[in-house]
């Protein structure tokens, strides 16, 4: 287990600066295995000691990974001075730790995992490793089995060609509705496929990355923490794709 300075670890909890933990450790407040810490620049294995601030017990976690919904009009980003951003529908001890995996468009809704894990995080996203991100998405127009083999061969934008994916149309008409799985993530990548063929997305939505699925109790804009199965799942998944 790491070794990090008191202040560094009650701050990166969110229980203020650094000028404020220091002030806070030399009040008295903070509690180290049953001793008054006097030094702010001790330093502590905090998921194996006992910290107590207050009186009340620091739950320190060093890896955070947070399951989101993620609603539309905010965007996939840990700071923005024109719009609301992922990281601020978090409590701040989460928020000024994590980061979002990928990206989201701002009208995109769905799945985004958020963590401060970058290991994992460049796993996920490295595209060596092909993890598969699957879309939910209502179309203005017919989505024919024509795209279907379309997409399974590769689309051809302006700037790359896809790589192979899988196309379902779950109803076609005037308007249609289809889940599509892609294993890159570039900018617009789903909406550019469709605009190729003269079609347009009007709703997308994320509902996996990998073995990892979008929770259905989770309204847009609610999170939760990843259970241990989805972390382990995540985990062996990136590692069985090397």
């Amino acid at each position: 287990m790491k070794r990090e300075r008191l202040d560094k670890v009650l701050a990166n909890m969110g229980l203020g600066t650094r000028k404020e933990v220091k002030a806070l450790v030399k009040q008295g407040a903070v509690v180290v295995d049953g001793v008054v810490a006097n030094d702010p620049g001790m330093h502590v294995v905090a998921e194996e000691q006992e910290i107590l601030v207050d009186g009340e017990p620091l739950n320190y976690k060093r890896w955070v990974y947070v399951l989101m919904n993620k609603p539309p009009g905010v965007i996939s980003a840990t700071e923005d001075s024109m719009h609301e951003t992922v990281v601020d529908l978090l409590p701040y001890e989460w928020a000024i730790k994590v980061h979002p995996v990928g990206r989201l468009d701002i009208d995109t809704e769905g799945l985004l995992l958020l963590t401060n894990d970058g290991q994992l995080s460049h796993s996920l996203l490295s595209p060596k490793k092909k993890v598969e991100k699957e879309y939910f998405a209502r179309i203005d127009g017919r989505v024919t089995e024509e795209h279907v083999a379309a997409f399974a061969k590769g689309v051809e934008l302006e700037d790359f060609t896809t790589l192979p994916a899988k196309l379902e149309i779950l109803s076609s008409g005037e308007n249609s509705e289809i889940r599509v799985t892609i294993m890159e993530g570039k900018f617009h990548q789903v909406k550019r496929m469709f605009a190729a063929f003269g079609l347009h997305v009007s709703y997308l939505q994320r509902v996996r990355m990998g073995p990892l699925h979008l929770d259905p109790s989770l309204e847009p804009g609610e999170y939760r923490e990843l259970t241990e199965e989805e972390l382990t799942m995540l985990q062996q998944h990136v590692k069985g794709n090397q």
